[in-house]
């Protein structure tokens, strides 16, 4: 069952690849598995997902521990309290939701002592909404050049969770601006920014339309809404 449905993702994925004119390769699946035991995340593992984005901190130490035996690529996806970056950062490839000042100054802070270099995405409040986290447009740019002179971080792109819609073809003006928004940063910038997180279970296809490079699916795949 779990092998089926990550099939069914995967042909949704291909063919949202297909009528926007791109390659597969460009469109990143990753499991949004807040929720979801270790058990069977084992298991989606076995079938093909490599790729799985935690939420709560406790929450992923207690899977990470539990599947420390996999290659699994973790990334962070939800909102991250600074007190709990210690926690993570020698565990993600990827923080999607970088988003606020005192998040950059702990990150960077933690990450050089490391001695390591942090990939993260910026969040963007699209959609102005006062209930989720991000940093507003017309903030992005500063924040992104307070971002871009931290040594220990390294901005991939940004992420953005739109305002949900009953029709999925309504959200696309929010991938859209997120895609403008990147493209203004890579030309102001002279910066190349490859990644667009954007979409998840709901309206993933038409963010793949709109150029996302990773799809955060939960409800989907895991049957929990994530």
């Amino acid at each position: 069952m779990n092998c089926l449905r990550l099939e069914e993702v995967e042909e949704r994925i291909e063919k949202a690849c297909q009528r926007a004119g791109r390659k597969r390769r460009e469109v990143l699946l990753l499991g949004a598995s807040k929720g979801v035991t270790a058990g069977r995340l084992r298991e989606f593992f076995q079938c093909g997902l490599l790729t799985f984005g935690e939420s709560r901190v406790q929450e992923f130490l207690k899977k990470h521990q539990e599947l420390v035996g996999l290659s699994i690529d973790w990334h962070f996806i939800g909102n991250l309290q600074s007190n709990k970056v210690k926690y993570v950062i020698d565990k993600v490839s990827l923080i999607h939701s970088l988003d606020r000042d005192s998040l950059l100054e702990e990150l960077q802070k933690r990450v050089s002592v490391l001695g390591k270099v942090q990939e993260v995405l910026i969040e963007v409040n699209v959609g102005g909404e006062e209930t989720k986290g991000g940093v507003e447009p017309e903030g992005l740019k500063a924040f992104f050049e307070r971002c871009m002179a931290q040594k220990n971080l390294k901005v991939l792109g940004l992420m953005c969770i739109p305002p949900y819609r009953e029709n999925p073809k309504d959200v696309r003006p929010y991938f859209a601006k997120l895609r403008r928004l990147k493209e203004e940063l890579e030309s102001e910038f002279l910066v190349s920014l490859p990644h667009l997180s954007m979409g998840m279970s709901h309206d993933f296809e038409v963010a793949i339309e709109e150029g996302a490079t990773i799809v955060r699916i939960g409800t989907l795949l895991f049957g929990v809404r994530a």
